[in-house]
């Protein structure tokens, strides 16, 4: 005969008690919680917002109607896509759209295979007169463009005959930039010598070093140049000014923009999509990479 299971009754709370997760100390604890995390994102929100409402007005008034553009009523009350084909077939616009192209593509381009062995050869190599020719990319980086922007365009449409074409700004990234060579040598003097020495040892050159081994490790850095050179170029309105005015097909975006605007100063809707079409590329060109652009802004100044 088996007996029954004894069931054991669990002791009754006493009156007034809570369980420790309900207890008023815990409470206050989750609300102090709650009131942290409002307070601390709605300074993100608000932060947000500020720099995304002069995006979000370009936007709306890009697809208003002449009419509504620039008035007191912010939203649009039709939504009129159209604008946006009408910039783009606009005459002139894609040739601006290629030429910008070319000089961004091709310039980052010229620009990194041009500094990176420069860079690797101030941050690697033992050489006679190494701090000195440092000084001496340092300088040009202070170095007004304004000093010498005279003497290079006597040189380049006088004695080159590359007048009215972006050449001039094209070509003299083959020989390096300044700016980019520093911010390469600063992360390549992370990369610890004991892997150059063992890339050494298996016979690898300094040329080999440098594709085999340099490269890879300094992807980070690369993309950051990369993107700082692509930005630039995208938005450099000085030069093309200075090359290309008196030729309509050799106009860039940041160039062709300024005509646009003067040729539609009374239709905002359509600046504004000629705008948000200008800037589109590149928002979504850092969005994409924003992450090695962080990580190689970051890691360039650990050592200096």
């Amino acid at each position: 005969m088996t007996s029954s299971p004894t069931l054991t009754k669990a002791p009754a709370r006493p009156a007034g008690k809570s369980p420790a997760g309900n207890s008023p100390a815990a409470r206050a604890a989750r609300r102090r919680a709650v009131l942290n995390w409002v307070a601390v994102h709605s300074v993100a929100v608000a932060a947000a917002l500020f720099f995304l409402l002069p995006f979000a007005f370009v936007f709306l008034t890009s697809v208003m109607d002449d009419q509504q553009a620039l008035t007191t009523d912010y939203w649009p009350t039709h939504w009129n896509w159209g604008n946006y084909s009408k910039v783009w077939n606009t005459p002139g616009f894609l040739s601006w759209w290629r030429n910008t192209l070319l000089y961004a593509g091709a310039g980052t381009l010229l620009t990194i295979v041009s500094s990176l062995p420069v860079a690797y050869a101030l941050a690697k190599f033992r050489f006679r007169g190494r701090n000195l020719a440092l000084m001496a990319v340092i300088a040009m980086m202070m170095l007004p463009p304004q000093v010498t922007v005279i003497p290079m365009y006597l040189f380049w449409t006088k004695q080159m005959g590359l007048g009215n074409s972006l050449w001039p700004l094209i070509i003299p990234m083959a020989f390096g930039d300044a700016f980019s060579i520093f911010l390469l040598r600063q992360f390549l003097l992370t990369i610890p010598k004991e892997y150059l020495e063992a890339a050494r040892i298996d016979g690898c050159g300094d040329l080999r070093t440098l594709l085999r081994v340099v490269v890879p490790m300094a992807k980070p850095a690369i993309a950051a140049v990369a993107l700082f050179q692509f930005f630039y170029c995208w938005n450099d309105y000085f030069g093309p000014q200075i090359y290309a005015a008196n030729d309509q097909d050799s106009w860039t975006l940041s160039y062709g923009l300024e005509s646009f605007k003067a040729a539609h100063h009374t239709n905002w809707n359509l600046t504004m999509a000629a705008t948000l079409l200008v800037m589109a590329p590149v928002i979504a060109l850092f969005f994409f990479a924003q992450k090695s652009f962080i990580e190689g802004v970051t890691l360039t100044g650990v050592k200096g």
